[in-house]
């Protein structure tokens, strides 16, 4: 994850939004055999490198978390929050109660912060309708975002986020609606990819989570896990069973687990911003690295994380997870593209894949760190069109 392609003095061709040819400046020129048709674009003195790809987000909901954020101040634990009607619960009222198109404005706006932070592909979670009705209007939400905005937009159903109030207590029910019903409708109208579960003490045990993902799997959608966050409950290893794409939290994950998630090629997307926002530990990225484990980072976004930055994920991954600089940048990219299955047209920039490159105002990979929580974004190019730059040189 440290061996980074760094090329002085480069170059790089685009053709019909693609790349069409890398390298220094004189072997791309030398590459390329008609005029260009657009005067070339310089940016003397800085880094050129993929488009972030956010892995892990809940871009779409409703309202804010004001009053659960006083509360962790308090003291009280996520879990604490959750069980006093914050958290999931705050934010599903506002959700039911916003329109398709509400929902779609609000996302619109974080959106286009993480762009303007250098983000060029997100996935975007359900998980606040809890019903049928509610959280294929939040996909249909994100959709939406795909016409309005030039980012990839990924979309995942994450039904099995927290049990509704209608049915406390009522787990396994719930389980039952969300298989019977919520997946076979999202299926057959093609609104989700992936299918998503926070597979959890006091929220869905192993077997509720294997039910969702079986039968997720056998509709056609491909998997992820939010696994071992809070307490070791096997998630890990769920998702390597399952052939999940990925795992991602993992704070608690064993070392058996993270052991079966390498050997079936499952992704750990680690989400620093998370235990920073809930002041716990990190995940065990430096351990997860040396047994050869393919780490992915993303900023988690979501009411009780607003963070929009890749560049603050990256700068608490290497302080307080001990990740190198350069793990940092692979992982905010091409293993990130791994984590959505886009590893074949984003996260690196290679000949044939999608020209989706940022622009960044430093002089080398560890600048980006060491500059921490700073937006250098200079230059945003997705799909080979320049779709935000900063005003002067």
């Amino acid at each position: 994850m440290r061996e980074l392609s760094i090329i002085e003095d480069a170059a790089i061709a685009i053709k019909n939004g693609r790349i069409a040819a890398v390298g220094t400046t004189d072997e791309v020129m030398a590459d390329i055999s008609s005029e260009p048709r657009l005067p070339a674009l310089e940016f003397q003195g800085m880094f050129a490198m993929p488009g972030f790809v956010d892995s892990h987000t809940h871009l779409v909901f409703a309202g804010s978390r004001e009053n659960d954020f006083a509360m962790k101040l308090a003291g009280k634990s996520y879990m604490e929050i959750l069980e006093a009607g914050g958290g999931i619960l705050n934010t599903l009222r506002a959700t039911r109660a916003a329109s398709q198109t509400e929902l779609e404005s609000i996302a619109f706006s974080f959106a286009d912060g993480m762009i303007a932070h250098g983000t060029t592909a997100i996935e975007v979670k359900s998980g606040y309708g809890l019903s049928t009705a509610d959280e294929t209007k939040m996909l249909r939400a994100a959709a939406g975002l795909r016409e309005r905005l030039p980012a990839e937009i990924v979309t995942t159903f994450l039904g099995a986020h927290a049990v509704p109030p209608e049915y406390k207590e009522r787990t396994d029910d719930y389980v039952d609606l969300i298989v019977d019903e919520m997946i076979p409708v999202i299926a057959e109208e093609g609104l989700a990819e992936f299918c998503d579960v926070f597979c959890e003490k006091g929220v869905f045990d192993i077997e509720q989570s294997r039910r969702v993902l079986v039968a997720a799997k056998e509709a056609g959608m491909k998997l992820k896990v939010h696994a071992d966050e809070i307490v070791q409950l096997g998630g890990a290893g769920l998702a390597a069973e399952l052939g999940a794409v990925s795992a991602d939290h993992l704070l608690r994950a064993s070392d058996d687990d993270l052991e079966e998630m390498r050997r079936a090629g499952t992704i750990a997307t680690l989400l620093p911003a998370t235990a920073f926002s809930l002041d716990t530990e990190y995940a065990r990225a430096r351990d997860m690295i040396e047994m050869g484990l393919p780490v992915a980072l993303a900023t988690d976004f979501n009411p009780n994380c607003a963070n929009e930055s890749m560049f603050f994920t990256i700068a608490l991954a290497c302080y307080k997870m001990k990740m190198f600089p350069r793990e940092a940048i692979s992982a905010a990219t091409i293993n990130a593209a791994h984590a959505i299955d886009r590893a074949e047209e984003l996260g690196s920039i290679e000949v044939g894949k999608r020209a989706d490159i940022i622009i960044l105002d430093c002089p080398n990979p560890e600048y980006i760190a060491y500059r921490f929580a700073m937006n250098l974004t200079h230059t945003v190019i997705v799909n080979g069109q320049v779709v935000h730059t900063r005003l002067g040189p």
